[in-house]
């Protein structure tokens, strides 16, 4: 009887990166599919220091958290998930550090790598994880379907969550970053904790949904090919367009991190046509607590 009991594969989610691109689909995707999800814990001290560890020197803040968040799921499952994201479903590309991850990861890992290239077709993703998981097809296509739900479903939540605060009376600051600095809390140095206490209403950027943008055209601003790049400016002439509502715009970037260089020029250039204020702040492994509450609470006295 034992020999015809199927193993119930232990698949290993970093908690970092390309988690938060998608949190809800892939979590639920692979818990659809009967899989043991091992999470690695919120970033902390020691992630970070392990990561640091085996990053070469020119390697963005982002990455190095990430290289820590792997080595702690080595050898505590059978697989650590870690998809090839090229393009996402509106044809544009994700960071060109994104595309190397999987074959990095086999370089510094023990545990194999559950991994296919995603260029758009969500559902073909999810088919070829299935089929290395050999899952039968009408079980992985209802995976795929419950978890796109509950994808929308928590985003539609969290607009509306948004949209709530946006209506409160309390000053408010819109965060802009990439998902992976705006919800890590270790990263951001707890940046809505601290605002908070200073008397504000932060905002997330990233709780905007795309569909909502998608079709907005700003013939003053060149075509972006990232992805995070054609989000953020549209999400941003949106919510300054069509709010009125923010008071300040603090800006959040990863040391080293090439594509947030060139564009928080542009984004900057956004802000300021719309006479806002304008913080921007880089992050890595040295940046030290009490210089960042500095400028936050510089800034706050500004506004």
């Amino acid at each position: 009887k034992n020999k015809n009991l199927k193993k119930i594969m232990k698949i290993g989610i970093p908690r970092s990166l390309f988690y938060f691109k998608r949190p809800v689909f892939f979590e639920e995707f692979l818990r659809n599919l009967n899989c043991d999800l091992i999470f690695s814990p919120e970033t902390n001290k020691v992630i970070l220091e392990e990561g640091t560890k085996i990053s070469d020197p020119e390697t963005c803040y982002s990455i190095k958290v990430f290289f820590g968040h792997l080595l702690y799921l080595d050898k505590k499952c059978d697989y650590i998930f870690l998809p090839l994201l090229k393009k996402n479903e509106y044809g544009f590309e994700y960071c060109p550090k994104f595309f190397g991850l999987p074959d990095l990861a086999k370089n510094i890992l023990k545990t194999k790598i559950l991994s296919a290239f995603f260029e758009g077709d969500l559902e073909k993703f999810a088919f070829q994880i299935g089929k290395k998981l050999k899952k039968e097809k009408s079980k992985i296509r209802q995976a795929y379907l419950k978890a796109l739900s509950l994808e929308k479903e928590d985003e539609r939540k969290r607009f509306c969550t948004f949209e709530e605060k946006i209506k409160s009376p309390i000053k408010k600051i819109l965060l802009i970053s990439h998902p992976y600095n705006l919800y890590d809390s270790f990263v951001n140095l707890q940046i809505k904790k601290r605002l908070e206490k200073l008397g504000f209403q932060p905002l997330f950027l990233q709780d905007i949904p795309y569909e909502i943008v998608k079709g907005r055209e700003i013939k003053t601003l060149p075509q972006f090919h990232w992805e995070f790049g054609e989000e953020m400016i549209k999400k941003l002439d949106f919510i300054l367009k069509e709010n009125k509502n923010i008071n300040g715009v603090i800006e959040i970037s990863s040391f080293a991190c090439g594509c947030d260089a060139v564009l928080k020029e542009y984004i900057e250039m956004i802000i300021k046509s719309s006479q806002i204020p304008f913080l921007y702040l880089i992050l890595d492994e040295q940046t030290g607590e009490a210089g960042y509450q500095t400028r936050l609470e510089a800034f706050a006295d500004s506004l």
